[in-house]
């Protein structure tokens, strides 16, 4: 006679129960306030979940984000904003973590965020940058955070902008915006920090080319990278040149005359001056009241760019704009209206919509 043990269902329906229990759990979404919580206490994992409520293209997540950046607001602003910039190849994870290092040495706490506009292409550098910093990913002190894909360079710009508030109310004393290097991206990034800075290369052929871009009127200060090895004559000779050139730029309104720094992010030499650098341009900015203004100056421009990505947003996005679009883009192309035309009477079917 087959003995059957009573048990014997015993773990399958403990092991279904479990996985009941956390699907609800997966199911149940976490308030606004257990995320605030979370942030201001500094763990990792919540302001990891706000930034991605913030990162959130959905239109339901929209007011969520709003609340949590809200009750962030108070804690927040109290960070050092950092922009580094540079073409691709430069060096800028290596320098970042270098940077970031020598600042968890000090006892700060460091966050990098970036701004990558081309990631929707090509895939971008940045998710790469998690992995390339990786003494820097393993410090509890740090913070590294892959930008959000998007097409629109100020939408991708603002969501950083949001989560520079929430990585300031977790705790984060140094935050550090990092940009690809090209198109845009770099305006974007000088907007939203207290001091830029351009990463070059010695001998790459590109001085002049960054003079004619007009990075360097942004710049309050060019570091010259991967000055090592065989590299240091040159390095030196390129911090000679972007000197002069940088005689031919007037004083700004903060009163500081943008310096030239060599170092090596491999070795981490010169990475300590870079930093004084920052204090010492931190320090006169304060004095001369220039900072409290560049911040004001800043959340101005902000709003204004808030205002028209959601106007943008809620001409592209209405049902009736899009059909007239459509009927319009193809009326110019049979040359039967002007684009002026076309353009002021979807304008006007929106405003009376």
């Amino acid at each position: 006679m087959e003995h059957r043990d009573k048990s014997s269902k015993l773990p399958h329906s403990t092991n279904k129960s479990a996985i009941d229990r956390f699907r609800k759990l997966q199911q149940k979404e976490i308030s606004i306030s257990d995320i605030f919580e979370g942030i201001i206490t500094q763990n990792t994992a919540a302001l990891s979940k706000g930034i991605t409520l913030v990162e959130s293209t959905q239109q339901k997540h929209s007011a969520k984000t709003q609340e949590l950046i809200e009750k962030c607001l108070p804690h927040a602003n109290k960070s050092i904003r950092i922009g580094i910039t540079g073409v691709p190849g430069v060096g800028k994870s290596t320098f970042i973590e270098a940077l970031g290092n020598v600042l968890i040495e000090k006892g700060k706490k460091v966050a990098v965020l970036a701004v990558d506009p081309s990631s929707t292409i090509s895939g971008g550098s940045i998710l790469g940058d998690k992995t390339r910093m990786e003494s820097l990913v393993r410090s509890k002190e740090a913070f590294i955070r892959p930008s959000p894909s998007g097409n629109s360079l100020g939408g991708v710009a603002q969501k950083t902008r949001e989560s520079i508030i929430l990585c300031e109310a977790a705790g984060y004393d140094v935050i550090i915006i990092e940009t690809v290097g090209v198109g845009q991206s770099e305006t974007a990034v000088h907007s939203m920090v207290d001091f830029f800075l351009l990463l070059k290369l010695a001998g790459a052929g590109d001085e002049l080319q960054g003079i004619k871009r007009g990075i360097i009127e942004m710049a309050d200060a060019i570091v010259i990278n991967k000055a090592d090895g065989d590299n240091v004559k040159r390095a030196r000779e390129a911090k000679n040149q972007f000197k002069k050139a940088l005689h031919l730029y007037p004083i700004g309104e903060n009163a500081w005359t943008p310096q030239v720094l060599t170092c090596s992010a491999l070795t981490k030499n010169g990475i300590e001056e870079v930093w004084e650098l920052v204090l010492n341009y931190l320090e006169i900015s304060a004095s001369n009241g220039y900072f409290e203004k560049n911040r004001t100056e800043q959340n101005k421009f902000w709003l204004l760019q808030t205002i028209e990505e959601q106007l943008k947003s809620s001409f592209y996005n209405h049902p009736e704009i899009k059909k007239a679009l459509s009927d319009q883009l193809d009326a110019i192309q049979k040359h039967q209206i002007t684009p002026f035309t076309a353009a002021k009477y979807l304008l006007d079917k929106h405003k009376n919509s």
